[in-house]
């Protein structure tokens, strides 16, 4: 009875290995910031936090399931952006905090709960922007600032539909902004609306609303035009958060993003961007003055192999104060060069 019960075992563990998608992947880089800040600290960011250093921005291995009715994915990571991009994950109570929430990309379930619908629940990457956490799937090596002062995570629970092959939606129930751990008794919701059209054109609508210290609307809008070895992002971002001291406070991003495929290995991509959060609700100034920054990158892109890429960016940020840290004082302007190399298995 033991060998016939330790057979069903075996056999249900190679159908689940069978129907399961394993992934790692490593990417390695050096950025070089002009100012050189002191404490090697790239401020505002999370990708290529680090200055004049050899390090891992990011590290994952995972596992995704999907079939007819359920699909989930569960993806351990490590890496300096990683620890940049946790920093505020909220510590209240013994089991909550960074320290145990950092690690963990994503960790959610999802049932089939119609002809076109799926319910899932957990921690999952955010619906909110172009631009993903994951390096490679991005057009540009380093994140706009649009992607940077937006979640790239959430907690919760999040409904899809799929109406037609053109029109989605979802719907989501999260713990806040970018948040693990709760912080306060309240739960934010959030909505996506999304619609392909018949010219290579895709426009999508996403919203959030929910307490942040105050109440929180925030309205993000992406327009993507990929047509074969031509891609196009323009993002357009708009936030208003209501305030004790005064009425409310308005913040606006947009990053325009033009990427050409010249070949099958290799790739140039241009960006154009401007950030303003005069009142410091998600750009926080490192010393006085408010945060108006203007940007602009250009990133190159070689495939050394099917698994291996190489990718360099030079970029540039302009801002109204001296607002970037130096090796002395802060300057207005501030020049990133980067390198990285990148393996997925």
């Amino acid at each position: 009875m033991k060998i016939f019960f330790f057979f069903i075992f075996l056999l249900s563990s190679i159908s689940f290995l069978h129907a399961t998608e394993f992934e790692g992947f490593i990417d390695s880089y050096y950025a070089y910031d002009l100012l050189r800040p002191k404490n090697l600290d790239r401020a505002y960011v999370t990708s290529s936090a680090r200055h004049n250093e050899f390090n891992i921005n990011l590290a994952h291995i995972s596992a995704k399931i999907e079939n007819e009715n359920n699909r989930g994915r569960l993806a351990l990571q490590y890496g300096t952006s990683v620890q940049s991009n946790y920093a505020g994950e909220p510590t209240i109570g013994a089991v909550s905090g960074a320290s145990l929430t950092r690690n963990i990309q994503e960790a959610y379930i999802g049932q089939k709960v119609g002809e076109s619908a799926w319910l899932e629940a957990g921690i999952f990457s955010s619906y909110i922007g172009a631009e993903s956490f994951t390096s490679k799937q991005n057009p540009t090596y380093t994140r706009s600032m649009v992607a940077e002062f937006s979640p790239y995570f959430q907690a919760g629970v999040r409904a899809s539909f799929a109406v037609s092959d053109r029109f989605s939606y979802r719907l989501l129930v999260l713990n806040g902004w970018q948040n693990i751990s709760e912080n306060n008794k309240d739960k934010a919701l959030g909505i996506q609306l999304a619609y392909k059209f018949e010219n290579d054109w895709q426009l999508t609508y996403n919203n959030f609303l929910g307490q942040e210290s105050g109440l929180r609307n925030f309205h993000d809008f992406i327009l993507t035009k990929n047509s074969g070895d031509t891609n196009w992002i323009l993002q357009a971002d708009i936030g208003y958060q209501s305030r004790k001291a005064r009425s409310s406070a308005t913040w606006f991003g947009a990053a325009l993003i033009f990427q050409k495929q010249f070949s099958l290995i290799s790739s140039l991509s241009l960006r154009a961007e401007v950030f303003n959060d005069t009142n410091a609700v998600v750009a926080m100034p490192i010393s006085s003055g408010s945060f108006q920054v203007l940007g602009a990158s250009i990133n190159f892109d070689r495939h050394l192999s099917k698994v291996c890429v190489w990718r360099s960016e030079l970029k540039g940020l302009h801002a109204q104060d001296k607002i970037f840290p130096s090796h002395s004082s802060p300057e207005k302007t501030d020049t990133l060069l980067v390198t990285s190399l990148a393996l997925t298995l």
